[in-house]
């Protein structure tokens, strides 16, 4: 039947006015929805992309990472210039606290008295827009649950080997606690202006007794008092380290007298790569052009493969100052920008490494997680302290946000708990945070816990798997003063029981005293 001319001219104004036109059939089937509801729909689609893009971006632009050695090795003293070259502290101190300050990292008293690390502390800063989270770690076999726990929680890790001493016992001990964690690394010979100094044979016994696939992407210029700076063997530059403390990185050629060593260790490099890189191998064998953006994604992948350790050097000064009496010294570290960029460069971002649950309603099947803030809160707590204001509890999130007055769940025991107070650490420092997503390390304050008891929003019932604990070698037995202080005795060893996973309480059945290992 044709269209009436007022017919069509009201079809004819209604398209002139708009450019949709929604037809609604009744068909006995749902109504699809109204322009304003596909407006809000669309505006909430692109608010949920726009905020999948922007934890996207600011995961990969974060680093979790530990630094382990061997006593005396210099990693307290690498993580000191690592916050002055990133700006997070301003002044260098020596870690023996001769100045009567002592390394930011140890800031328990004995710790800067002994002039060691006793228990693991944890910083951030930022380099290159990327955020670092940092736990400095004790080199003495005594401490190394503070290892153990660290190494849990982490993503990547730099190994401390020193140029002179090389791999020494506890190097092979925080070796083997990084395998078992399955933490990708990279080596970083230190003190290469020691007197005996030879980067090279320590390279070769980490192949040798830590089994490294290892080689190196920088080689020294010069060695002892003649260290003039690094040579990059990815981008093929020289690197010297100019100011007071070595904070001015100057790029320049390679030395003539070290291009052809150079031109050696790269194509070292290349082969050692390519053993456990297909796409650099495909490169290599075709003997097609390597760009330095091949080499590096290459390492990068190997790295996080656990397939391969960069290597990378670093050289301590410490100069005595007669004008002050042969106790200040010029504390720089050079080598540590460099190393900085090899942790943006090779080490995994959280969402690169693959963390399991255990799903308690499923009979403990592991569960893979997203390790991003849009999923359930998952968070572990891997370290406990008793601070000035009681109980300070290290989470790392695997997964969800956590957020200041929010309650969550310890799946351990079943109780369900306030956030009164949330903070980032930066050593004994707090910064008081709202709000932490997944691949974060945070502290909360009054949270009832022990150490390795898992956290989540109450939605799932998943447990992050222990921790390797250590059997004790000793044993004490102790008793109460008096009677009356039975009860506080009592709490004391109960406190310390949730702080430290090695420390065991029991009654000895034939004396009826208390001890502990």
């Amino acid at each position: 039947m044709a269209r009436s001319s007022a017919t069509r001219r009201l079809l004819s104004s209604i398209r002139s006015k708009t450019n949709t036109v929604s037809l609604l059939i009744f068909d006995g089937g749902a109504m699809p929805p109204s322009a304003g509801g596909r407006r809000a729909m669309s505006t909430a689609a692109r608010a949920k992309e726009d905020n999948e893009a922007w934890w996207k971006e600011s995961l990969e632009r974060m680093r979790n990472i530990g630094i382990s050695a061997h006593i005396d090795s210099g990693k307290t003293t690498l993580t000191e210039r690592v916050l002055f070259y990133t700006g997070r502290i301003h002044e260098i101190h020596e870690v023996r606290g001769r100045d009567g300050v002592g390394a930011k990292m140890d800031s328990m008293d004995l710790e800067r008295e002994k002039g060691i690390t006793i228990q693991s502390a944890a910083t951030y800063c930022t380099w290159n827009g990327y955020q670092i989270n940092i736990i400095d770690t004790p080199g003495h076999v005594d401490f190394t649950i503070e290892v153990e726990r660290a190494l849990r929680v982490l993503d990547g890790a730099i190994l401390v080997l020193c140029s002179v001493g090389g791999v020494q016992s506890q190097s092979i001990t925080v070796d083997r606690q990084m395998r078992r964690y399955e933490v990708p690394r990279l080596a970083f010979i230190n003190k290469l202006d020691r007197m005996g100094a030879d980067p090279w044979k320590v390279l070769n016994q980490a192949r040798s007794k830590l089994r490294h696939h290892s080689a190196a992407v920088q080689i020294p210029i010069g060695l002892e008092e003649e260290f003039q700076g690094l040579v990059d063997l990815v981008e093929l530059k020289s690197y010297y380290f100019h100011g007071a403390n070595g904070e001015n990185v100057v790029a320049s050629d390679i030395p003539s007298n070290l291009e052809a060593s150079a031109v050696e260790k790269r194509r070292e490099l290349i082969e050692v790569v390519s053993e456990v890189d297909d796409q650099l191998a495909e490169i290599f064998l075709n003997d097609e052009p390597m760009s330095p953006r091949d080499l590096k994604m290459a390492i990068r992948r190997a790295t996080i493969a656990r397939k391969f350790v960069p290597v990378l050097y670093g050289k301590r000064i410490q100069k005595q100052d007669v004008l002050y009496m042969l106790t200040a010294y010029n504390l720089s570290l050079q080598g540590v920008q460099p190393l900085l960029d090899g942790v943006l460069d090779y080490l995994p971002c959280p969402t690169e490494v693959e963390n399991h649950a255990l799903d308690q309603n499923n009979s403990e099947e592991r569960v893979l997680l997203s390790g991003t803030p849009a999923g359930s809160l998952v968070a572990l707590a891997f370290k406990l302290e008793e601070g000035r204001f009681g109980q300070l509890t290290y989470l790392r999130i695997y997964e969800g946000v956590i957020k200041k007055g929010e309650y969550i769940v310890n799946i351990n025991t079943g109780k369900k708990i306030k956030v009164p107070r949330l903070v980032r650490m930066h050593s004994n420092e707090m910064e008081d945070i709202q709000e932490a997503y997944a691949g974060q390390i945070v502290a909360v304050f009054g949270v009832d816990c022990a150490s390795g008891d898992t956290f989540t929003n109450g939605s799932v019932r998943y447990t992050m798997t222990s921790m390797n604990v250590p059997e004790p070698v000793m044993s004490l037995a102790v008793s109460p003063v008096s009677k009356d202080s039975g009860g506080q005795f009592s709490k004391a060893l109960n406190r310390f029981t949730k702080e430290d996973p090695t420390f065991r309480v029991g009654l000895d059945a034939e004396s009826g005293q208390v001890c502990y290992v």
